[in-house]
């Protein structure tokens, strides 16, 4: 059943649509459990009810013309249960429900399983027998529910990729089409979609006609003529160094290429009218899945060199084409993995947003969209990236989510948001110079997290009093080597000098997790319980003496700097640390610098430190938490994986109880404690970590108007009974509505960004 399996996902998986994938579903699944009837009903979301899309035993004509309301029948009672229902007799059933049209008469066993997508109903597989035949075994109904869970999310992809194109699952127009990831960098864009496809990957290339066929041919020929070449020099360069056997492996590629093989092939689709990238697409894809199906071992082995001359020859069809991609005035930049380089490709002015496939917040691209103040969506799990070139898009940077084809109801709303964040960040300006200080005289340091001089620059027109988080990762990420002292000293004296006098903390290296360098790889099965943060660098301790000399060094002359050490989990990692870090104080002197010996702090991240906060402020002297990792760990999950993203919540009353004991262990001990995350550049969340005694409120320099502006407007004790009100709460949900409720009744209802909820209201409003 295994192999069966395998064969028939990957066969799924190479479908051209929807369609032919459920056909392909049902044909397979049919021959493979030996049932008289397989079908697959796709719940449509624009009419809540269930449509028959493909069968196999039941009459053709009845496909596309069978529905069913969303609880209606035994297809609708096993997507309402979302579970398998497994009957011997479905007639007697009294949820049966029959449909003269599809000659359901004849078959009386009936197994159903749904088919759930990220805890979305999509449909239901249906295999059916006549009454004279076996009632379904458990081992078929297994089989049946792995089919379903394994092919859910091709499904998924390939409803997506119609909807995207503008036509539903009945054929009407489609809108509003949305996708869920990660956010990346806050702010909504509105722009056209430009899609920059990673060279040489036959999964990506999207399915295009073709007017030019007798260009798209001498292009095709000429790819077939530059990969030949390439093959000949390289079999005549190493004749010499194998054997006949081995050289033959040359010759089997060489015939492959073949006027009568598979470049014919190419094309005579070619001569249908498709491209040539699509065309050989098409071919390569059929030729693998011939030869996947093969029980012969060295015959499935051939698949590979299929695809392998497919990529050489995808990659001579491709040269120069990127060079010749159009980016309209307001570009919306989309791949499978976006590069620093792809930004820089985009002429000034014209790039509004971003959406990558792979990525998370703390990857380059999402620091560098933060910095530019490019809204951003990282993460997007099912996307059909290559039916997103030329489509009008929305990015909701604040969400995590995108829009494809939206309706103008949904582009007025969204454009709203834009307005309205536009004018109220002009609006805010005027608080630039002022305090943050509370109307009953309660002082909050507010701080900048930075990782690129762009951001100081944003970080000084906001006001900001210092910075709470110099990411010195940066420097390392933009480099393909590690960065000389020299080199590190100029990028920390830039930012140390913006902020002259003001503090600014540095945080020593933090790599692993999510966060690499391409030059030093860290592979591991769990990263972010793994080797990362300060256990790198004191395993290393030839990177952190050379960053913190370089450190000490740029602050001669200011001394404003600050070191903060990351992911600090035992108390013996902050002794081996400040021993390194005196050591270099020492050796710097005498060089003959003037330096002070710069205040030293430990980042509280991991659960452990949490109970350790007075061993640990006994020996630094400051705390700063980093709520993001701190949340994460806590509730055992990562908040860049979108298929759990949902249960990343910082309101969680065990995060909110987790930051009340720091900062009042912390204090009980007479050491300052700030916070840096996401949390600290939440309105609401501002108020709660200010009534909890927090010192500074570290965060990305576009919110420092809005928390300083609701900060100056209320009193420090209005703020404590808010926190003690939701500190009786227990559930993240309804604290962050009882958050929000208390601001829109002070006043403060636009500084809240509207939810997925909001916006699918006005969807399904148009919709409707």
């Amino acid at each position: 059943m295994l192999s069966i399996l395998r064969s028939l996902v990957q066969e799924v998986n190479s479908a051209r649509d929807l369609q032919e994938a459920l056909d392909i579903i049902v044909s397979r699944v049919q021959k493979a459990m030996g049932t008289e009837v397989c079908s697959v009903y796709l719940l449509d979301p624009a009419t809540n009810r269930y449509i028959l899309m493909a069968t196999e035993g039941l009459y053709r004509k009845a496909v596309g013309q069978v529905s069913l309301a969303y609880s209606e029948g035994l297809v609708g009672l096993v997507g309402s249960r979302e579970e398998p229902i497994n009957l011997e007799d479905a007639p007697s059933h009294p949820r049966y429900r029959y449909f003269p049209e599809t000659g359901e008469e004849r078959f009386r066993s009936f197994l159903g399983v749904p088919i759930i997508h990220h805890r979305r109903v999509l449909g239901v597989l249906v295999v059916q027998q006549r009454e004279s035949s076996r009632c379904f075994d458990e081992g078929e109904e297994a089989f049946l529910v792995t089919v379903s869970a394994q092919l859910a999310g091709v499904i998924a992809h390939s409803e997506a990729t119609g909807a995207i194109s503008g036509l539903s699952l009945t054929g009407e127009e489609a809108h509003d089409v949305s996708f869920s990831g990660v956010p990346g960098a806050p702010g909504v864009a509105i722009g056209s979609g430009v899609v920059v496809y990673p060279s040489a990957d036959l999964d990506v290339v999207p399915e295009k006609p073709t007017e030019d066929i007798d260009g798209e041919l001498a292009l095709f020929r000429s790819a077939v003529n530059a990969v030949r070449e390439d093959i000949e020099r390289v079999a005549k360069r190493l004749a010499s160094q194998l054997r006949p056997e081995e050289q033959a492996l040359f010759d089997v590629y060489l015939r492959m290429l073949g006027d009568d093989a598979m470049p014919g092939e190419v094309a005579n689709k070619i001569r249908e009218g498709i491209w040539a990238q699509g065309a050989l697409k098409q071919v390569v894809q059929q030729y693998v899945r011939h030869f996947e199906m093969m029980d012969d071992h060295y015959l499935q082995e051939r698949a590979v060199d299929i695809r392998d001359l497919g990529r050489r020859l995808l990659s001579h069809l491709q040269e120069g084409e990127q060079k010749h991609l159009n980016y309209p005035e307001r570009t919306v930049l989309v791949s499978e993995e976006l590069t620093p380089a792809m930004l820089g490709e985009v002429p000034k002015g014209q790039l509004v947003g971003l959406v990558s496939v792979k990525g998370s917040s703390n990857s380059h691209v999402a620091i560098l969209a933060r910095a530019m103040g490019v809204p951003t969506v990282m993460g997007l799990v099912d996307i059909p990236v290559n039916q997103l070139d030329g489509k009008e898009l929305i990015v909701d940077g604040f969400e995590g989510q995108i829009f494809a084809s939206p309706s103008s109801d949904l582009r007025s709303y969204y454009q709203a948001i834009c307005d309205e964040e536009d004018e109220l960040i002009r609006g805010l300006e005027v608080l630039k110079d002022k305090p943050c200080e509370t109307t009953d005289h309660h002082r909050v340091s507010l701080l900048v997290n930075t990782g690129l001089m762009t951001d100081v620059v944003r970080s000084l027109s906001h006001g900001a009093e210092g910075i709470g988080l110099y990411r010195t990762e940066v420097p390392f990420m933009i480099k393909d080597r590690f960065p000389s002292e020299q080199e590190q000293r100029e990028y920390y004296r830039e930012q140390l000098e913006a902020f002259a006098p003001s503090p600014v903390t540095m945080r020593t290296l933090d790599i692993g997790g999510d966060k690499a360098l391409t030059y030093f790889p860290i592979k591991e099965e769990n990263p972010f319980l793994g080797w990362r943060g300060i256990r790198v660098t004191l395993d290393h301790p030839e990177i952190f003496l050379v960053q913190v000399r370089a450190m000490l060094k740029a602050s001669e002359g200011l001394n404003n700097l600050q070191i903060m050490l990351p992911m600090i989990s035992n108390i013996s990692e902050v002794e081996e640390s400040l021993h390194l870090i005196y050591r270099v104080y020492h050796e710097v002197r005498e060089e003959g610098y003037d330096i002070h010996m710069p205040k030293v702090g430990v980042m509280v991240e991991i659960p452990a430190a949490v109970y350790q906060i007075r061993e640990l402020a006994d020996r630094v002297d400051f705390l700063s938490v980093g709520s993001n990792d701190l949340t994460q760990y806590l509730l055992a999950v990562d908040r860049n994986n979108p298929r759990v993203a949902q249960l990343y919540h910082s309101y969680h009353p065990a995060v909110l109880q987790a930051l009340v004991r720091i900062a009042q262990d912390a204090h009980s001990v007479g050491k300052p404690v700030g916070i840096c995350g996401e949390l600290a550049g939440d309105p609401g969340g501002a108020l709660l970590l200010m009534a909890m005694g927090y010192d500074s409120l570290s965060m990305n320099a576009a919110s420092l108007p809005k928390v300083k502006s609701v900060i100056r407007s209320v009193s420090r004790e209005w703020a404590v009974q808010l926190l003690e009100d939701v500190l009786l709460l227990d559930s993240p949900h309804v604290i962050k509505s009882c958050v929000d409720l208390a601001l829109r009744n002070a006043g403060f209802g636009r500084y809240l960004r509207p939810g997925k909820s909001s916006a699918m209201a006005v969807s399904e409003a148009a919709v409707s």
